[in-house]
């Protein structure tokens, strides 16, 4: 069938099925239009000079279609990248509120940002901690941020302070593995938070050998030459679940 030659009711139901087909309609209607976007947001590529109506109802749909739109409104812009988080790669020069709309959408997302603000950079880690790999020089304020939501992501911080370390395992005492000599103190919060964490620990102390077993018994099997605290204590334990 001619769209051309169709009915608006005829057109409308085609580009409800498949909003690709408005290629094939001249001078569509604002509600072809509007109907084509909200099938597929791609096929504003189509479409000349849309609406802001149009934009905003093709990058609801898909915020990466903001490609295809010429000088987006900053309403368009957040649109998008509230959708989708990326979608910022798209767009020139983006103000504080559509980068800030962004990262809080997809941390990730910050690696399209150039020259991100601490606030970006912060609202990027805590959305997704391990966004800190794309953040240059962050604050302790930023690796804190980022290691409270993820304690994994320290393996992407150079230098941790201890209260970064700190933070790290009390949130996941795994993280343990990527901090080099780790002090007691993080140490025994990380073995209190998950016992195996021990794994990760050269030349326990007696006291983190300890708390590592009062946390999780099966830790012991990471404990090479457990200290005779620790012995007591299991057979302690032992004792009192016959």
């Amino acid at each position: 069938m001619d769209l051309n030659e169709a009915t608006e009711e005829e057109q409308l139901a085609a580009v409800e099925q498949n909003g690709w087909s408005i290629e094939y309609i001249k001078n569509p209607s604002e509600i072809i239009q509007l109907a084509a976007v909200k099938q597929n947001g791609y096929s504003i590529q189509y479409i000349k000079n849309p609406s802001e109506a149009v934009r905003l109802a093709a990058v609801n749909h898909d915020g990466d279609s903001i490609k295809y739109v010429e000088n987006p409104s900053e309403a368009v812009q957040l649109a998008a990248v509230n959708q989708y988080g990326d979608s910022i790669q798209c767009i020139k020069n983006p103000s504080e509120a559509v980068r800030l709309a962004a990262v809080k959408k997809n941390g990730w997302s910050v690696r399209y940002v150039e020259n991100p603000s601490e606030d970006v950079q912060l609202a990027a880690v805590k959305q997704n901690g391990f966004s800190i790999e794309y953040i240059e020089n962050p604050s302790e304020a930023v690796q804190l941020a980022a290691v409270k939501k993820n304690g994994l992501s320290i393996q992407y911080i150079k230098n941790p302070s201890e209260a970064v370390q700190l933070a790290a395992v009390k949130e996941d005492g795994s993280s343990i593995e990527y901090i080099g000599n780790p002090s007691e103190a993080v140490q025994l919060a990380a073995v209190k938070k998950i016992g195996w964490s021990i794994q990760y620990i050269k030349n326990p102390s007696e006291a983190v050998q300890l708390a590592a077993v009062k946390e999780d018994g099966s830790s012991i099997q990471y404990i090479k030459n457990p200290c005779q605290a620790v012995k007591d204590f299991l057979f302690v334990q032992q004792i009192m679940n016959e």
